[in-house]
């Protein structure tokens, strides 16, 4: 039996946004979609979501937003969420926001963790880390636009050993953003190699009234644990690893609460979350069914970890292209109900 560490999943106040539990799941292109999100909702643990991440540009055209309005997937029952956005021009970005807030969103995170080429190549992303003063000038630009509470998500750096996070931490706590979460990779690391938590440790000593919420490595209580432990972090962030895997924050705040290990999902609830997962896709999409399951497949693959013939499920999962084949690879599992 491990000792209970209740007082490492205190509130979190962002802004005057109670969050109740700090535990977060973190913004993924392509994944973190609403029904994603509503999944993670449903079997508790997670205190806040974030949405997709939005590039700023198009929305400040009609044909743009129009565009873009098919990822306007958040609703009242999700709150409190975050609404991310990016983009390298301080006006455009703060422009974005307020488009996003006249849609509802009550809370605006922006990136600057995103290392992908595409994003990086337009100034976006983790790129603006390259320049403190630029990437202050976008918080501060989108504090201004709003009337909602902006938070910040960056890398350690974009440069392998060039810790910016920790000056720029000091300068977005001082132009108005109300929390900052850290992923202590560099950007030029991708996923690859490890996350060195001492930056998210350095970024808690200097801010001095903003929750720092800490991410990458997290895949179990016993990291979440970790990390509170280690860093001093207010939050922590979890992403890839709850893909396939929505029920990992109720595991980890359950063991952090209590002391004992969660139970894990049988066969039967793995299937079962991974169809509810599809089916809710399908209802909150505007894709047709086929372009939905070629997105999600790869995703819904993940749940056949830990079925009986994982292998042969999952070989059926990815090569789906429908629901009825979705039920099909499932239909073992679920009709055995183990």
């Amino acid at each position: 039996m491990i000792a209970p560490t209740q007082p490492l999943l205190k509130p979190m106040n962002i802004g005057g946004i109670t969050i109740d539990t700090p535990l977060t799941l973190a913004p993924m292109a392509g994944q973190t979609n609403h029904a994603f999100r509503t999944l993670c909702r449903s079997f508790g643990g997670v205190g806040l979501v974030c949405t997709e991440v939005l590039s700023s540009v198009p929305l400040l055209t009609p044909g743009g937003l129009r565009h873009s309005q098919r990822l306007f997937d958040w609703t009242p029952d999700e709150f409190p969420i975050a609404v991310q956005l990016y983009g390298a021009e301080p006006q455009i970005v703060a422009e974005g926001a307020r488009v996003m807030v006249d849609h509802g969103a009550r809370i605006i995170d922006i990136n600057m963790g995103c290392w992908v080429p595409k994003v990086v190549k337009k100034g976006g992303g983790a790129a603006l880390l390259r320049d403190v003063c630029t990437a202050t000038a976008v918080v501060e630009a989108v504090v201004k636009a709003v009337n909602v509470p902006v938070t910040v998500k960056v890398r350690a750096g974009f440069d392998d050993g060039v810790v910016s996070a920790i000056p720029f931490a000091r300068a977005a706590e001082q132009v108005g953003a109300q929390a900052i979460a850290v992923h202590a990779r560099f950007a030029k690391q991708g996923f690859t190699g490890h996350a060195d938590w001492e930056v998210i440790r350095q970024v808690k000593e200097v801010v001095t009234s903003i929750p720092v919420i800490g991410n990458g490595d997290v895949t179990s209580a016993t990291d979440a644990r970790r990390m509170f432990e280690q860093t001093g972090c207010d939050g922590v962030m979890i992403g890839r690893a709850a893909l396939g895997n929505p029920w990992l924050f109720s595991q980890i705040e359950h063991e952090l609460t209590t002391g004992q290990p969660a139970p894990q999902p049988t066969p039967y609830q793995r299937a079962e979350a991974c169809l509810r997962q599809a089916v809710l896709t399908l209802e909150t999409s505007k894709l047709k069914e086929r372009q939905v399951l070629l997105e999600l497949r790869g995703q819904l693959a993940k749940y056949a970890d830990g079925m009986p013939d994982s292998h042969v499920i999952r070989s059926a999962i990815v090569r789906a292209e429908s629901l009825a084949e979705i039920e099909a690879a499932l239909s073992g599992v679920l009709h055995g109900g183990g």
